[in-house]
């Protein structure tokens, strides 16, 4: 990457936001600011210049933080408090709406958001272990990943932030898979999920109303390493099991890259000009427990973030699926989430 690009890592562990550039791929760090305990997921406003950011400790609140990207001493501006510590934010594309969702309380909602505030709470929805709440590309639908319930719920986003059920409220995946993150293509024709349990990415169709309608799906992990289908409350690295994470699209959207935690891989599965994927998948070793991940601007380069290797690693996408190493950088104690600037 020739010229600069911001992102932020939060250190769910360390409580703090750091904030790195990426100048001809090196990872140079700008600055560092404690937030709280638990600042496992963010979300950015660059056309207000604010960042809301979830902790969970003194208690848990979505703490509002003015974005001061020359030096990464970002100023709080407001902090609302919530039921429950948060596993996901996503801000509308308008930026006059958050949704959250909470994994430990079951639940996710929504919030108007205004001048980059966050306001009062305008829907909510519940679910067990809610792990992903994502707009669509263009913000006419919100939808809520549970992991507990093997299901996506799907809503229309009304003109007054709240959320209206879809004719089909909920799209139901394969009982025990545990879906957990959900990305979409720009332009909002495809959906495509990861699951925690079995590591398959997972493609579904997007209509004109919203609804999703699933097509297929592809193992996203390395199926050569002997790993074996987990399940909810088991210890995937004491029994060896598949633990998937986090997921995007790169490389022109010709890849899907997804996070496997156990055998710390980056797995990109190949997809087709349609939306559709095909195999095999391509296998990169990353940082130890790969927790979170972002593809950049450009769409060339992914930043993966290890949660017991405390590092960030900035790869090139080639266009035969390889990530290719280009710089390291340490950035704080327990690195699960990154998004750019």
């Amino acid at each position: 990457m020739s010229t600069d690009a911001l992102f932020l890592v939060g250190n769910s562990k360390g409580g703090t936001l750091t904030t790195v550039r990426i100048s001809d791929n090196e990872l140079i760090r700008v600055g560092e600011v404690a937030v709280g305990v638990g600042c496992s997921t963010f979300a950015v406003d660059a056309e207000r210049g604010v960042v809301h950011v979830a902790v969970k400790q003194p208690s848990p609140a979505i703490v509002t933080l003015r974005i001061d990207p020359r030096g990464g001493q970002h100023e709080e501006l407001s902090r609302r408090e919530v039921d429950d510590e948060l596993a996901y934010l996503d801000l509308s594309p308008r930026g006059h709406m958050l949704l959250a969702a909470s994994y430990n309380g079951g639940w996710g909602a929504s919030f108007a958001v205004v001048d980059g505030v966050v306001g009062e709470e305008t829907g909510r929805v519940e679910g067990r272990n809610m792990h992903a709440s994502l707009f669509d590309p263009e913000g006419h639908n919100a939808y809520f990943v549970s992991l507990g319930e093997d299901h996506i719920a799907q809503f229309a986003v009304t003109s007054t932030a709240g959320l209206t059920p879809l004719s089909e409220p909920v799209v139901r995946h394969s009982a025990g898979s545990g879906p957990r993150h959900l990305t979409f293509s720009k332009d909002g024709r495809n959906a495509y999920l990861l699951t925690e349990f079995t590591g398959e990415a997972v493609r579904y169709e997007r209509g004109d109303s919203g609804r999703l309608t699933r097509k297929e799906e592809v193992p996203a992990y390395d199926l050569t390493r002997g790993l074996r289908t987990s399940s909810f409350g088991a210890d995937p690295l004491e029994g060896h099991l598949i633990w998937g994470a986090d997921l995007e699209l790169a490389g022109g959207e010709r890849w899907l890259v997804c996070s496997e935690r156990t055998e710390s891989t980056i797995g990109a599965v190949h997809v087709q000009p349609d939306g559709s994927l095909s195999g095999p998948v391509v296998i990169t070793d990353t940082e130890t427990q790969p927790r979170g991940l972002r593809v950049s601007p450009d769409g060339d380069h992914v930043v993966v973030v290890g949660e017991r290797s405390n590092h960030a690693s900035l790869y090139q996408v080639y266009d035969d699926g390889k990530l290719v190493l280009q710089s390291q950088l340490e950035t704080g104690e327990g690195p699960n989430w990154v998004r750019f600037l």
